[in-house]
């Protein structure tokens, strides 16, 4: 069984290195930073994500939050990672590839969030830039999507700089902030130029 184990998918996505910044799989470690971060952020970030759950920030939650990510990444269907800078290790922000298709279709999902104090200073975009290699060489997949509101001017920055083209609009597409948001839908797929 140990033969077995060892030729296995790692439990947890590799370190990926990028232009002044490094992305890991988040560990329990993490939590005192991540907590602090999101709590200084809240404002700044419940615009633009679902709604947050009376407990998200306690230890316990971050713990089941890790299981939750384990299996995700066991079973091929998600891979998160938090966002470093490089220089002193500071916590930036998240980056998760999510909703892995494989089969005819080959895709998956990706979602980014920075605390406020690290915004608009091109740490998300050059952990999407590090990213998309690693999305069509190691995970092998054809496809990477990502959808944004249609007022947040910074994440299709994001998206654009990094080669992402728009290809429309989602009508009802998420639940963001407790109400059914249009999203404007991006993609990049493995054979497009890369920026």
């Amino acid at each position: 069984m140990a033969f077995l184990r060892s030729i296995s998918k790692p439990e947890t996505p590799p370190v990926i290195l990028g232009d002044g910044v490094f992305l890991r799989g988040p560990q329990m470690g993490d939590y005192a930073e991540w907590a602090s971060l999101r709590d200084r952020s809240r404002d700044f970030l419940t615009p633009w994500e679902p709604t947050w759950p009376v407990d998200d920030l306690t230890r316990q939650a971050f713990r089941r939050r890790l299981r939750r990510y384990l299996r995700s990444v066991r079973e091929d269907q998600a891979y998160p990672f938090f966002i470093f800078r490089e220089h002193d290790e500071a916590l930036l922000g998240g980056c998760t590839l999510s909703n892995v298709q494989r089969g005819v279709q080959q895709s998956c999902t990706l979602g980014y969030w920075a605390g406020e104090i690290h915004a608009g200073k091109g740490h998300v975009t050059q952990a999407v830039r590090a990213l998309i290699p690693y999305v069509f060489e190691e995970l092998k997949l054809h496809r990477l999507q990502a959808a944004c509101l249609p007022e947040n001017e910074r994440s299709k920055a994001v998206l654009r700089k990094c080669g992402f083209h728009e290809e429309g609009y989602a009508r009802g597409y998420l639940r963001i902030n407790g109400m059914w948001r249009d999203h404007v839908v991006f993609a990049i797929l493995r054979d497009d130029p890369r920026l």
